[in-house]
């Protein structure tokens, strides 16, 4: 059994935690919300309220300092899940909310029992350059949510304290979450030829449990399935299957044509995806 805590038990870390919990290990996981503690504490994880602040030691108001202790307290191993959440941060200002919250978040885990880090990121790191793209390739940004996961990702690489792999996922689909909900009955498209980089979210659980079953650390990982239809095609596909007003894209050619390679995954992970679930 491993003790493992789950910072963000939300759409991918519940699930996540009781996957993990149903193989014998023993979860702690942390929200937000004060509503949310119950749900967690029903599905077998241990509880706790832990809100991450971008001011160096704000920590200590509400007792989230020993939260957070209590938290990482006798775990081995650390999943980072929180989203940047930067839709209302000024672009232009200098402060960077999302990278704040990881360097406070860091001197915490350098004095607990954590001996390894699993940062969840994301391919947007990688902005929409033309071409594959590996885990060799270099960052390059275009969104400032793309940045700040960067800047974070090299805070936790760099600290000799403890081993952190860093895991990039393309979209996210699965439950109730497809982006084709979002582009049911919309028009003029952009990028109809574009192909998609996406992940299931059980195909997330189960890279997971592989690094961690195969001990798979200071890695960078990319995670998208290996199929990369159109936008167009895929998408025009999903809305017919799920009965939604088909999305109408522009009939211009694409100028994105990003491919996100996966090809680490399943050759250094062995992974097999499930693409019936796609």
């Amino acid at each position: 059994m491993i003790k493992i805590s789950i910072l963000g038990c939300g759409w991918l870390g519940l699930p996540l935690a009781k996957a993990l919990i149903k193989k014998g290990n023993s979860v702690n996981g942390s929200t937000t919300s004060e509503d949310k503690l119950s749900i967690l504490k029903d599905a077998r994880i241990n509880p706790f309220l832990v809100i991450l602040s971008e001011v160096e030691g704000n920590f200590e108001s509400d007792g989230i300092s020993e939260n957070i202790d209590s938290f990482l307290a006798e775990s081995e191993i650390l999943i980072i899940d929180i989203p940047p959440k930067l839709r209302t941060v000024d672009p232009s200002s200098e402060k960077k909310v999302f990278v704040e919250k990881i360097k406070n978040l860091i001197p915490f885990i350098e004095k607990s029992t954590i001996q390894k880090v699993l940062f969840v990121s994301s391919t947007s790191v990688y902005g929409d350059d033309n071409g594959l793209v590996t885990e060799e390739t270099i960052p390059n940004p275009d969104t400032e949510s793309g940045k700040q996961l960067v800047l974070a990702e090299k805070l936790l690489q760099e600290n000799q304290n403890f081993e952190t792999t860093i895991l990039r996922f393309g979209g996210l689909i699965g439950e109730v979450r497809h982006p084709v909900k979002f582009l049911a009955g919309k028009e003029n498209i952009e990028n109809p030829d574009a192909p998609v980089n996406l992940i299931h979210q059980n195909d997330c659980i189960g890279i997971i449990e592989a690094i961690i079953n195969q001990s798979n650390w200071n890695e960078v990982f990319n995670a998208v399935a290996p199929f990369h239809p159109s936008r167009k095609d895929y998408y025009t596909q999903k809305a017919t299957q799920m009965n939604l007003i088909l999305p109408k894209f522009i009939s211009e050619k694409s100028n994105i044509k990003k491919v996100i390679s996966n090809e680490k995954i399943e050759t250094v992970l062995s992974y097999k995806f499930k693409l019936n679930e796609y």
